[in-house]
């Protein structure tokens, strides 16, 4: 059974409210990741819990427990003029350096003659979210994570972190 800390593998399809998929690990390796280290949503991290080996269940993840809700302040115009001769186009994936020096994805929303706009809010934020999962593997430690940020399950490099 899925307990806090556990590093377990699943594989799964995300959809939206009309059956579209946004994401799957269909042909791809499955999700591996420590439950309770914020690696994923946190309604997934909750659905997972108490799970066992080889179960199934189709779950349904509120924004405020995915991506957020959709935050219009998170918009913003910029003069075309700083874009110098980059010539964005409505739907291209840009990323954004932030004052503090971090850098975000931001999709353009809208050019006018003088601005670029640009959306800064998570894609999937405001979504209501539906998941198909499978538990393949409930571990002590990694398995095919190479990056082992929240990995505090060895001191002795025995799980290759």
């Amino acid at each position: 059974m899925v307990n806090e800390n556990d590093f377990i593998v699943i594989q799964y399809t995300g959809k939206f409210d009309n059956g579209d998929i946004f994401d799957t690990s269909e042909g791809r390796a499955p999700l591996e990741f420590k439950v309770g280290a914020g690696m994923v949503i946190p309604g997934l991290e909750k659905e997972v819990l108490g799970m066992k080996l080889d179960e199934e269940k189709s779950i349904t993840i509120e924004p405020d427990e995915a991506y957020g809700q959709y935050d219009d302040t998170m918009t913003h115009a910029f003069p075309k003029t700083e874009a110098g001769s980059f010539e964005p186009e409505i739907g291209m994936s840009l990323s954004v350096q932030l004052t503090d020096g971090s850098y975000r994805p931001a999709l353009v929303k809208d050019i006018t003659d003088d601005e670029i706009i640009l959306d800064l809010n998570h894609p999937l934020a405001g979504k209501t979210l539906h998941f198909d999962i499978k538990l393949l593997e409930i571990n002590d430690h990694p398995k095919y994570t190479t990056d082992c940020s929240g990995c505090s399950g060895c001191s002795d490099g025995s799980c290759g972190c």
